[in-house]
């Protein structure tokens, strides 16, 4: 978690991009190309996951500290003026390499809590993925603590911040063991690690407000900013809480080979008999068979005939995955409805300021906290409608996405407020994305590959932003802004005042007002609708369940 609350530098971009737009000279279509290079650095992992399987996680930690600042170091000499400015191609290069090194901080911190807490996916992927975007937030926060005297130092203490806390941290991420056995007080556990994050990000939340709206003294920032981290501290007192261990509690799961004769156990088993075993022994057995509820659930809870490969919930390499349609489903929903959510985040420093927002950092602080309890709350009601209500992981993406679709229509209609509501509604659906979408794939297609199967899946995020953001918003805005710079132009001449003229070709480069993003917004309301629907046939193609029984109900009303 620690490690998380500052691996997510890209979630920024939105307060850095202004700086690079106006120290280098950059148009808006330049700025969605870097926006791009960032996205695609941030999503391209597969050499990340490679490395898991083969090094020890603190090495894959390293290597991504390393490239985190090399990359945005060099941006933020590049920025200052203490190197000469490079092209735009190089610019890409750099932002790319200092962005990508936050893949190798998630595939270590998912990959070890994984393997620790199997049967513990939801909560566990909503959690970590949660603190990557809440680490826009934090690192903000210290920002504002630290006080630099230009906005250019946002960028260094990007490059130099992450690097430290991940070496300091990268010894110890890694598997210990938790797998073999779950304890009673997981579930207390995550409640209260729940509780914390609740708590955390309602006081980020706060104090962002507080900052925005009324100027107060250095003293009083440190003071937040030291309640922020005893906030963070807080869950360490977990890893001090030993409890007894009774050989008879422990429970056992079973290894991928004894899959079939549980699963076929299973499906046997009745209450009955469960109930007439001795007390120890239907504790064990209970837990073991609820342990593979779901897992049978994926598999459509029936196995009619033998196939070739690996059957749904067991483990496959990712060339067995990249032939299944539902794990292509997976990744076109997440290219429409991520890379939705993504484009919103990486151009709302432009979009506020086409609303008439002097500072871009509340907005961009406000979607990082919302996209923090998208995932928290992601993993937390997934993990309820799978082992409490038997109900299927994806429906909840399908509510998510039909949410985020209104969302983008608040930020087209640029009502009074909407940026507000814009920003709650698309970053807690976004969120939802990285929390439940990655614990889908580990219960379909299994544990083994999942470094592989999560970086893969990261590449839905720079495709959906390379089609919303470089080609179609960027376009869109770029054309609204010469429209207004050309009737300025206009006025100027008709007045013929050359100071109007020259102001006019000043503003050139920005555009005001809703029609900025109004079509570009309802494109990308349209996405997350046809994101729903491929969600909805991932669901009824995986969980016979489901469609036999609940969805025509649900059609009769």
């Amino acid at each position: 978690m620690w490690m998380q609350s500052c691996s997510g530098p890209g979630y920024i971009f939105g307060s850095i991009s202004s700086v690079i737009k106006t120290s280098l000279n950059y148009n808006q279509k330049q700025i969605s190309k870097l926006g791009v290079a960032k996205d695609l650095g941030g999503s391209i992992g597969l050499i990340a996951g490679t490395l898991s399987e083969i090094l020890p996680l603190w090495s894959v930690s390293l290597v991504g500290a390393l490239q985190n600042l090399m990359g945005y170091g060099s941006v933020w000499l590049i920025v200052t003026g203490k190197v000469p400015v490079f092209p735009l191609w190089a610019m890409c290069v750099l932002i790319f390499v200092g962005n990508n090194g936050e893949t190798y901080f998630n595939t270590a911190a998912l990959v070890s809590g994984l393997q620790n807490f199997p049967e513990s996916t939801g909560p566990v992927v909503g959690i970590l993925k949660g603190f990557t975007a809440l680490s826009g937030a934090i690192l903000s926060q210290i920002y504002t603590l630290i006080n630099f005297p230009d906005q250019s130092s946002f960028i260094f203490m990007v490059a130099v911040g992450p690097t430290m806390v991940v070496i300091a941290l990268m010894f110890i991420i890694r598997p210990v063991g938790g797998h073999k056995q779950v304890r009673p007080s997981d579930g207390s556990s995550f409640t209260l690690v729940y509780c914390v994050c609740l708590l955390l990000a309602t006081y980020l939340m706060a104090i962002m407000i507080l900052e925005d709206l009324v100027s107060m003294s250095h003293n009083l920032v440190t003071v937040f900013t030291l309640i922020l981290f005893v906030l963070l501290l807080i869950p360490v007192g977990l890893s001090f809480r030993e409890e007894p261990r009774d050989p008879a509690e422990e429970i056992l799961l079973p290894r991928p080979e004894q899959h079939e004769v549980v699963s076929s156990e299973f499906k046997n088993e009745k209450p009955e008999e469960v109930d007439s075993l001795a007390v120890p022994e239907g504790q064990k057995r209970n837990a073991l068979l609820q342990a593979e509820l779901f897992r049978a659930a994926a598999e459509g809870a029936v196995r009619v005939k033998k196939r070739k490969g690996p059957r749904r919930g067991e483990d496959f390499t990712l060339t067995q995955a990249l032939i299944r349609a539902d794990f292509w489903l997976i990744m076109f929903s997440l290219l429409l409805g991520g890379g939705s959510g993504l484009t919103v985040i990486d151009d709302l420093g432009q979009m506020s300021q086409s609303l008439g927002y002097a500072n871009p950092h509340i907005f961009v602080s406000m979607i990082c906290i919302w996209n923090f309890l998208g995932r928290v709350a992601g993993g937390y009601v997934s993990e309820i409608f799978v082992k409490d209500h038997a109900h299927p992981r994806p429906i909840v993406i399908v509510m998510a996405q039909l949410v985020m679709a209104v969302g983008h229509v608040f930020f087209a209609m640029g009502w009074p407020g909407a940026m507000y509501i814009g920003t709650l509604l698309v970053g807690l659906c976004y969120g939802a994305h990285w929390a439940i979408m990655p614990a889908t794939v580990s219960e379909l297609f299994g544990l083994k590959k999942f470094g592989a199967f999560y970086n893969f899946l990261s590449l839905a995020n720079p495709a959906g932003t390379l089609i919303f953001s470089s080609v179609i918003a960027s376009s869109i805005y770029d054309y609204e802004a010469e429209k207004q710079a050309r009737q300025h132009r206009i006025k100027s001449h008709i007045s013929g005042s050359i100071l109007s003229g020259m102001f006019a070709q000043d503003e050139s480069r920005k555009c005001e007002g809703s029609i900025c993003f109004f079509l570009s917004s309802m494109i990308l309301s349209g996405s997350c609708i046809i994101a729903a629907v491929l969600s909805m046939v991932l669901v009824i193609l995986n969980y016979h369940k489901f469609y036999t029984f609940i969805l025509p109900t649900l059609l009769q009303y």
